[in-house]
């Protein structure tokens, strides 16, 4: 069975498990998967990643969720940029989410990064999710 939008998929994922209380969430590997964990990673909302392999040649992400006196840190998580529906934004519209507190992922001719990081660096690109 074919996926039309994996990122959402992953997205879901973290959602459901967080809800759950789960400890950890597993989905297909992708590249864009792996990048925007490390943005999360790296900003504080998960608490880490592997990736498995598998027999087949199969690779999964197993993605630790982050919990704060048992409630989960991520509030929110939006995608943006949907396969019917491309966001693009110019750095000159990318304005900041939640005031600061939160972050606008966004894949750029550099790399998948934050918003404030796409501001410094002053490139723009698509906006595939939102996490407060």
């Amino acid at each position: 069975m074919s996926m039309s939008d994996p990122l959402g998929d992953m997205l879901t994922r973290i959602r459901n498990g967080q809800r759950a209380n789960h400890p950890a969430v597993e989905c297909p590997f992708s590249n864009v998967r792996k990048s925007v964990c490390d943005v999360l990673q790296a900003e504080g909302y998960i608490r880490g990643y592997s990736v498995e392999e598998r027999a087949g040649n199969k690779k999964f992400l197993n993605i630790e969720l982050k919990y704060d006196e048992g409630t989960p840190v991520i509030r929110e998580l939006k995608r943006v940029s949907k396969p019917g529906r491309r966001v693009y934004s110019k750095i000159k519209d990318l304005e900041p989410f939640q005031n600061g507190l939160g972050i606008k992922v966004i894949s750029t001719p550099r790399g998948v990064m934050p918003d404030y990081k796409a501001r410094n660096e002053n490139v723009g690109g698509e906006v595939l999710c939102q996490v407060y």
